[in-house]
């Protein structure tokens, strides 16, 4: 199973644009603070991951502030075909963090 869920926020948004099929998409860049256990030990993680919403979902983060936190669940695939870097897709946005 391809399914990541994460607590970020987002830093970075392009404007919303079209495919050709009239699908909306959104790029972004998210980034993510916390710590977490490994091994029995607590790690400090700090990410960047760029980001990508299409469709319905797109129309909710491109609503959302930059810097406000949410948590994000989705997929992760190649950027093209032939790419080795990832980027993460939103399919759902599960919970805003209220200021």
């Amino acid at each position: 199973m391809n399914r990541l869920q994460l607590d970020a926020q987002i830093v970075e948004r392009e404007p919303l644009r079209y495919t050709p099929a009239g699908v909306p998409i959104v790029n972004c860049v998210l980034t993510h603070r916390g710590t977490t256990q490994e091994a029995g030990t607590a790690r400090q993680t700090d990410l960047t991951l760029v980001a990508m919403a299409a469709g319905e979902i797109s129309g909710s983060i491109v609503n959302l502030d930059l810097g406000q936190a949410a948590r994000f669940a989705g997929f992760l695939a190649p950027r093209n075909r032939n790419a080795k870097s990832l980027v993460f897709h939103i399919t759902e946005l599960l919970e805003i963090e209220k200021d």
